[in-house]
């Protein structure tokens, strides 16, 4: 009897003893633990696919390994640094970000350095810059921010839904002269997406889709290395040594990886065989060595990845902090666009486009600029954290119920 008075002696004392509150998040743990994740699995897999053409073109295996773990370890600086930016000077220099995405597209068009017949990339000493990675992120803060400014007028007429087009434009013919038009195309469908959330018209929406189709297709058939591209997608093994060769090996890979795949390390596809295997057509190694059932799961986390942005982009939108959430949704757009055009190109359901996968393909600007794409939402989130909640929410009637329930009793 004795064990059990002490028992419930000390049961009350416990019971009336308040417990401390558990330190508030301020940030979305699981975002920022995705992305380290794809950007650790970016690099075993840049590693992997590198070691054949680094040994080629260097005379070390490791060469581009060890320049794209440094390209991480500076987007993990930039990520910490952009995060500490407030959304209030994204959106007061939105316009200014515009004009320096123009200067650089400008710069690489008088400056630039050519790397197989395109001039993409300007050159900083350590590394080179390419400019249209940076031109997205930056037209996408200006485009949130014309939103928010122009809401009703893009509402209530067709100019105000013509200005960003407008703009748009602008940054197009610049990149087209590089060429590419494959940034041009994620930034037109982010447009566009953003455009229809906005608010803006049925007829306008399809408007615009049927005149971006058309513009797609006429470009398409001015360039004749587009038309081989299509030639090529359309039928890779009527030319497997020619103009269908980089899909053809591609395909072998998809093939060869089955379901398990060969194992780490083991791709063939790779072994010069597999033009941009570290680059453009990473997805195709993945699939060779971890098998479709990897691929698959690096394609699930990649879909969270992107429902987390978007989740970012709607709550700012409930809070009312528009300029925040229309970002949001555009990285996110952003995001998943990119990574379908990429493993769409290496699987031959679209024609290639020249696209990284973000955070896993070698690419210091891409995986810089994402980098801080990311850390802009990370920053978003943080702030809907400081906003107290509404009594009618019911994530603060949760947080009542929980108060109460570790209430001592008097």
């Amino acid at each position: 009897m004795s064990r059990i008075g002490f028992g419930l002696v000390n049961l009350a004392k416990k019971k009336d003893v308040p417990v401390e509150p558990k330190a508030p998040v301020l940030y979305d743990r699981a975002l920022l633990a995705l992305t380290l994740v794809l950007m650790l699995f970016g690099w075993v897999m840049v590693t992997s696919a590198s070691m054949p053409v680094s040994e080629k073109l260097y005379g070390n295996e490791y060469y581009i390994s060890i320049k794209h773990a440094v390209f991480i370890v500076i987007s993990i600086c930039a990520l910490f640094t952009v995060v500490l930016f407030r959304m209030d000077w994204w959106q007061k220099y939105n316009v200014y970000l515009l004009f320096a995405a123009v200067i650089l597209l400008i710069l690489v068009l008088l400056v630039g350095t050519t790397v197989n017949g395109s001039r993409r990339w300007l050159p900083l000493g350590v590394f080179n810059l390419q400019a249209a990675e940076v031109a997205k992120l930056f037209f996408f803060a200006f485009l949130a921010g014309y939103l928010v400014r122009q809401h009703e007028q893009l509402l209530e007429n067709v100019k105000g839904f013509m200005k960003p087009l407008g703009v748009f434009t602008v940054l197009a013919i610049l990149l087209l002269q590089q060429p590419d038009l494959g940034t041009v195309i994620v930034m037109f469908v982010t447009t566009v997406a953003l455009l229809f959330l906005a608010g803006a018209k049925i007829w306008q929406f399809v408007a615009l889709i049927a005149s971006g189709l058309l513009a797609v297709v006429s470009l398409i058939w001015l360039e004749p290395y587009r038309m081989r591209r299509v030639t090529a997608f359309l039928d890779p093994w009527a030319d497997p040594f020619g103009s269908g060769y980089q899909l053809t090996q591609s395909l072998m890979a998809y093939g060869r990886g089955d379901w398990l795949g060969l194992g780490l390390g083991n791709s063939i596809q790779k072994l010069d065989y597999l033009p941009e295997a570290h680059t453009d057509f990473i997805a195709a190694v993945v699939a060779e060595e971890l098998g479709f059932l990897g691929l698959a799961a690096l394609v699930i986390v990649m879909g969270v990845l992107v429902y987390r942005i978007l989740l970012v982009g709607s709550k700012a939108m409930e809070k009312g902090l528009h300029y925040s959430g229309y970002f949001a949704y555009a990285i996110g757009i952003w995001v998943a666009f990119q990574v379908f055009v990429n493993i769409g190109a290496s699987t031959g359901l679209l024609p290639t486009k020249g696209l990284t996968l973000p955070f896993i393909s070698y690419g210091g600007s891409s995986i810089i600029v994402f980098s801080v794409a990311l850390a802009v939402v990370l920053r978003i989130d943080y702030e809907l954290r400081q906003i107290a909640p509404s009594p009618t929410d019911p994530s603060h009637k949760q947080n009542n119920d929980m108060e109460a329930e570790y209430e001592p009793a008097v």
